[in-house]
């Protein structure tokens, strides 16, 4: 059985940030925003932000990894920011959930939905965050159980 509640959903990329959210019945995810990577963190912030404004008592964040699951760049940089948005959410916890091939679901689905590539940019990261919160909904459904690894967060201070 699937716990009740919104949740929200991150695909973090290198250039944008998608949102998804999913509604208190945990039946239904949509795209909600994209946000701009910023080194100076106001994505982070936004993201708390959007946390707090939706009520969410659960974040779930895309972890890029390898084909064969390996690690890259990019799982350690989503790693990261996972665990710098568990700092300022807390006690909300956050979630990483595997979501190789999110990013090409999403593609795949947008083209067989009529849009063209041109138009995809600016859907594209917030239907990957979709993919991901759909995977993680179907997960619990199937195991009785959250899907993914429980993120610790980062204290101040301390990377």
């Amino acid at each position: 059985m699937v716990r009740t509640g919104v949740r929200l959903a991150f695909d973090v990329g290198k250039v944008r940030v998608g949102v998804a959210r999913c509604d208190a019945d945990a039946i239904l995810a949509v795209p909600l925003a994209t946000l701009r990577r910023d080194r100076y963190g106001a994505d982070l912030e936004e993201a708390a932000d959007l946390v707090a404004d939706h009520g969410a008592f659960e974040v779930i964040v895309g972890l890029p990894r390898s084909l064969s699951g390996g690690a890259s760049a990019s799982t350690r940089d989503a790693r990261r920011w996972a665990r710098t948005l568990a700092g300022l959410i807390a006690p909300v916890p956050v979630r990483l959930v595997d979501e190789r091939l999110s990013t090409v679901t999403a593609h795949r689905e947008l083209h067989e939905s009529g849009r063209r590539e041109k138009s995809f940019r600016s859907v594209v990261d917030q239907a990957a965050a979709v993919v991901i919160l759909e995977q993680a909904l179907a997960t619990e459904r199937s195991t009785d159980a959250p899907a993914g690894e429980m993120v610790v967060p980062i204290q101040e201070g301390r990377q």
